[in-house]
């Protein structure tokens, strides 16, 4: 049996009782059409295998109860070690509580457990959790992938117990004995705690003040897994790279219940796309006020924490200390998850006019047909546990590279990460892969000629990764150009089947196609010359490290940086860097508005500068000289302002759902705008080079891809914009462009 879990009762869908900092946006409840979508919905879900068996529940309950038996163990062993009385001995515990989507209830089949063990104030987590537990367990038959990553945010152990994924935190409160029944809701814990054990326990106190906080569980937790289906149906499930996680989707999805209390899960899951495709960030999301305590810790305050005036997308936690959840998320990721809000709004809207089906909400996100260029990140290393701890470390970087080409190119150049790894089963050595999608930003302009060189850029992500603390000979890191018609096969399903590009006669520059024109003469002068230099670079090239020896020559297509070459001076015909034409008949195809939108287009076109927000109490005015001046300033909403038709719908919500953002500089307020649902299908012509010698970064060009080992070994990365010369060979690409 789970010890240390709290269970909840279901709430009633009318409850009297308030929630939330605002009143609710609607009191209405469901039609019959809301009914029937409603049970088609759950009937898609389970149909999906979105829900565990009850045998496999019993697993994990039963799991759960042995790591609770090896942690009373461990901490008993160590008090009589430490030569503790017999009665000390006695009473000496430890409890396991779980959080994150097992606690909400939400978790699917194969889906990981996150669970923290809380011991007494004499057991450390550097020596006793990460040594001498790690210890215990790596010697246990049922323990398998045993992973300890102490340096993390959150520090935590990763393993699989019996088969089934856990995620062990540990938190050593200032108690010499740790009660059975302690609350960890309780701020009293967090006395005399530093900060990594505060974060430990903060997600258990989050998930159970989000249950506290929703008028009905159930509801609450079928939108929820909905949401979460959707999410990583749609690629923008991941904390990691930039996106949300499991707590953000919570919090959010969490808010809407609040705003409509008696919804049912089809309802909310329809309100989710429509309250935040309207939502400006980066106003934020908060279920509750933010709390002030005695015990000093910061909160997610923009008054006084400079670095909260520049988060994009806050989605603050309930608990204390309120946190901002979505530190992660950057421009490029914020614009990716704006454009699916809008796509998720557009396919709602049209299910409930019945013209589309729940299918269609989750149709997977065709990632790789929806750039033209893309970054390839290859990792490797010798064995398979080195190669999970070295992927968990490249992968928790991958976030960085995002940020530092954000920075470089002064937000031009828009990525777009993949969270899902790929491997190559063909490939000798261990190995796996991510994937960046890259295009110029919306509404940027650029002059003639101009190159977005993040050649130093790269250079810089690679020195950061290579200072990895745990490295050992084999692991290696590459990152590269691919076009998308040079994508390797091993990202694409069995079976599937590119589409072949289409080509367009008009084109200026003569026979083009998906990748653009011929080069012009010119490009071929240039490219012999670097066909006819190649021999002496690869000789001048200075030695690697002993750590590179270890690879396969059979390795990644992958760019020297010597023999990547820089070429200017010239005007090829443009080459079109937006979305793939399917993506732009799709966007065509949703670009239907409500009555509802095209009133807040209207009003928001109307409202000027100096309109205050009616979200979650905050009147943040646009025009403020600090944003801390308008942070914390309450409007009551009126409800009057939502009226409902005869059948329980809200016919028309006057009452917009917009924020003016927090302007704390011009790139932050141009950010906050909504992008929509629209796809870039203006032609725009970029290059992009990526080398280990070059500093600053403007954008990509000409490159080769190299088949040698030693060409492997000094792998740079170059993206252009040019198709190749007609006839060239798949082991080299050379490309250029204007933009």
């Amino acid at each position: 049996m789970m010890v240390g879990t709290q269970r909840v009762d279901d709430g009633s869908v009318n409850s009297p009782k308030s929630y939330g900092i605002t009143k609710p946006l609607s009191l209405a409840g469901p039609s019959a059409a809301d009914f029937k979508r409603n049970l088609e919905l759950e009937k898609y879900l389970v149909d999906e295998g979105l829900y565990e068996s009850e045998e496999d529940t019993m697993r994990r309950e039963e799991v759960l109860g042995r790591i609770d038996q090896i942690v009373k163990h461990w901490v008993k062993q160590l008090t009589q070690q430490r030569g503790y009385t017999d009665q000390m001995l006695e009473e000496a515990n430890a409890v396991i509580f779980t959080f994150g989507s097992y606690r909400l209830g939400v978790h699917g089949p194969g889906a990981d457990i996150d669970t923290l063990c809380v011991g007494p104030s004499y057991v450390n987590r550097e020596e006793d959790f990460f040594i001498i537990l790690h210890d215990m367990l790596a010697e246990m038959e049922e323990v398998t992938e045993l992973q300890p990553v102490p340096d993390a945010h959150v520090p935590v152990m990763k393993f699989k117990f019996q088969g089934i994924s856990i995620d062990l935190l540990y938190a050593s409160i200032s108690r010499l004995v740790v009660p059975q029944d302690l609350d960890i809701s309780n701020s009293s814990v967090l006395c005399d705690v530093d900060e990594p054990t505060v974060r430990s326990l903060n997600g258990c106190r989050v998930a159970d003040q989000i249950l506290k906080l929703v008028p009905n569980f159930e509801h609450f937790r079928t939108t929820l897994r909905c949401l979460k289906y959707w999410a990583k149906r749609r690629g923008v499930y991941s904390n990691v790279t930039g996106f949300l996680g499991g707590v953000n989707w919570a919090l959010l999805v969490a808010r809407v219940c609040q705003l409509y209390p008696n919804a049912i899960p089809s309802m909310l899951v329809s309100r989710f796309f429509r309250v935040y495709t309207q939502w400006r960030w980066p106003n934020p999301v908060m279920l509750c006020a933010i709390e002030e305590d005695e015990l000093g810790f910061p909160v997610w305050d923009p008054r006084k924490n400079h670095r909260d005036r520049y988060h994009l997308m806050p989605i603050i936690t309930p608990a204390y200390p309120c946190m901002n959840s979505s530190y992660n998320v950057s421009q490029s990721t914020l614009r990716v998850m704006t454009e699916q809000f809008q796509y998720g709004n557009n396919i709602l809207q049209e299910i409930e006019l019945n013209k589309q089906h729940w299918s269609s909400l989750f149709e997977q996100y065709m990632f790789f047909e929806a750039y033209k260029n893309y970054l390839q990140v290859d990792i490797v290393a010798a064995d398979a546990e080195d190669l999970l701890a070295w992927k968990g470390w490249v992968e928790s970087r991958f976030r960085q590279l995002t940020l530092k080409i954000e920075r470089d190119t002064n937000g031009m150049l828009m990525c777009h990460p993949q969270p899902n790894e790929y491997v190559d089963t063909s490939r000798e050595f261990l190995h796996c892969a991510f994937f960046m999608g890259l295009q110029r930003a919306e509404g940027v302009g650029g002059q003639e000629c101009q190159q977005f060189d993040i050649r130093g850029t790269v250079d810089e992500f690679r020195q950061e990764v290579n200072m990895y603390m745990f490295w050992k000979p084999g692991m290696d890191v590459y990152v590269s150009h691919v076009r998308r018609r040079q994508l390797p096969s091993f990202v694409f399903p069995v079976g599937y089947r590119r589409p072949r590009p289409s080509r367009h006669q008009n084109q200026p520059g003569g026979k083009s196609g998906e990748d653009g024109p011929v080069s012009n003469p010119s490009s071929v002068v240039e490219r012999n010359v670097k066909r006819k230099n190649y021999n002496e670079m690869m000789d001048a090239r200075p030695e690697k490290p002993e750590k590179r020896a270890s690879l396969s020559p059979h390795s990644l297509d992958i760019v020297s940086p010597d023999n990547s070459a820089i070429t200017t001076g010239c005007t090829p015909p443009v080459c079109n860097l937006g979305r793939s034409p399917g993506e732009g008949n799709e966007a065509a195809d949703l670009n239907i508005e409500s009555a509802e939108l095209t009133n807040f287009a209207r009003d928001e076109c109307n409202s000027g500068s100096e309109q205050a927000l009616e979200v979650d109490s905050m009147a943040l005015v646009q025009e403020c000289s600090d944003p801390a001046e308008a942070f914390g300033k309450c409007v009551t909403p009126d409800s009057s302002d939502v009226v409902a038709t005869e059948s329980g719908q809200e016919e028309n919500l006057d009452r917009d759902l917009r924020s003016v953002s927090i302007s704390v500089v011009d790139e932050v307020e141009m950010e906050s705008k909504s992008y929509g649902g629209t796809r870039i299908t203006g032609e725009v012509a970029e290059s992009v080079q990526l080398s280990r010698s070059c500093g600053q970064n403007h954008d990509y060009e000409g490159f080769e891809f190299p088949a040698t080992k030693s060409e492997l070994q000094s792998k740079s990365l170059v993206t252009g914009m040019e198709k190749a010369e007609d006839g060239a060979s798949s082991s080299r690409l050379s490309l250029k462009s204007t933009v």
